[in-house]
């Protein structure tokens, strides 16, 4: 994913503040396309949109977001834009979708299910460059070994949003 690419199309941002930290939320004209926690990896840093609290789907990404955290939501309703990312990215994205709150997969069975079973590593970090946190579920994602492996948002928050989920991490 071309970060500079992604941060160019964003037309609108926001920060909600979290139980889990503070998320930065970014939209394109076409949807939710940035959801990241402060200091995770492939943050996309500075973005070049506009700060704009009042944009109505930030506004309801963020109380959506911030539901879900609470319990009181098992599935996010927003229009997406996971269009920043390469062929394959996208593909593993997908992927995530797919992952039923409280389920958990691997690595290994995402490759399989995208067709490329010896790309174990490659979906990693395409799990690992997911723009989408929690709304696009990478966290559900543990290693062949069905343990906890690394998540871009810190290994904490994983834990913590695999608790709510009622996995036991």
């Amino acid at each position: 994913m071309s970060l500079t690419s992604l941060s160019a199309a964003c037309t609108a941002q926001t920060t909600v503040e979290t139980p889990l930290g503070p998320v930065l939320l970014a939209r394109t004209a076409r949807g939710i396309a940035g959801a990241w926690f402060e200091g995770q990896k492939a943050h996309p840093g500075r973005l070049h949109a506009p700060r704009r609290d009042d944009d109505p789907l930030l506004r309801e990404a963020a109380a959506q977001l911030l539901d879900y955290l609470a319990g009181r939501r098992e599935r996010f309703d927003l229009a997406l834009d996971l269009a920043h990312g390469t062929p394959f990215q996208r593909a593993v994205w997908q992927a995530l979708q797919g992952i039923a709150r409280g389920a958990t997969t691997s690595y290994g069975a995402i490759a399989r299910g995208i067709g490329r079973a010896p790309a174990v590593r490659a979906v990693g970090a395409a799990v690992g460059r997911n723009p989408l946190s929690v709304i696009v579920p990478c966290h559900r994602v543990l290693g062949g070994d069905g343990g906890l492996t690394g998540y871009a948002g810190g290994l904490a928050r994983k834990q913590a949003l695999l608790r709510l989920e009622g996995v036991a991490a």
